[in-house]
């Protein structure tokens, strides 16, 4: 039996982004979205969505362009920070003690710090209600050399990428490996 409870964001797990752009003044600002995740393998597109009242919305509106930086277990304080403080009052990237490097295939910085970057131009925006979804085309994704990889992809357990529970409002990390995609299921078939 279950039992109804009504519109609830309980999507599991949710991502951790921590989006890069440069405002109109070309300052670097960062801010955690868990909204977001992959929509798209070809072209290869990110959504993430943002409400207007943040400074990354006009710099995403500016620019059309932006960077996802997965963090790791590693620099969890700073993605929280980043989702606390807003960039119009502060730089939250220097007070984090990081260091913003410009991207090379779209206008904005990247976190030289976190694992993996993901260099996106907005392609589509659509206005949703509380939020503003920015699709972006990913046009290039860079990683740490000392991410080892498998088969082209980086090895997740290096990463130790975080995740987010919408319910709770607790960051959790990535458990162990279970199965194989498309191939455990060949056990109905």
């Amino acid at each position: 039996m279950k039992k109804n409870l009504g519109p609830k964001l309980l999507v599991y797990p949710t991502p951790i982004f921590v989006v890069s752009t440069y405002d109109k003044e070309g300052n670097a600002n960062a801010m955690t979205v868990a909204w977001g995740g992959i929509c798209s393998s070809s072209p290869p597109c990110v959504a993430i969505s943002v409400r207007k009242a943040t400074h990354t919305y006009d710099s995403l509106m500016e620019k059309k362009a932006f960077t996802i930086n997965i963090s790791s277990e590693n620099y969890i304080k700073e993605t929280d920070y980043f989702g606390m403080v807003s960039g119009k009052t502060e730089d939250k990237i220097a007070k984090a003690g990081l260091t913003p490097v410009k991207s090379e295939f779209v206008d904005a910085p990247y976190i030289s710090e976190f694992p993996i970057n993901v260099e996106c131009k907005i392609i589509q925006v659509s206005e949703l209600g509380s939020h503003t979804q920015f699709i972006g085309e990913v046009m290039n994704v860079k990683i740490d050399d000392t991410i080892q990889e498998k088969g082209n992809q980086p090895i997740i357990e290096q990463i130790k990428p975080l995740v987010f529970s919408p319910d709770n409002g607790n960051y959790y990390g990535i458990g162990e490996q279970i199965a194989k995609a498309f191939s455990i299921g060949k056990e109905i078939m």
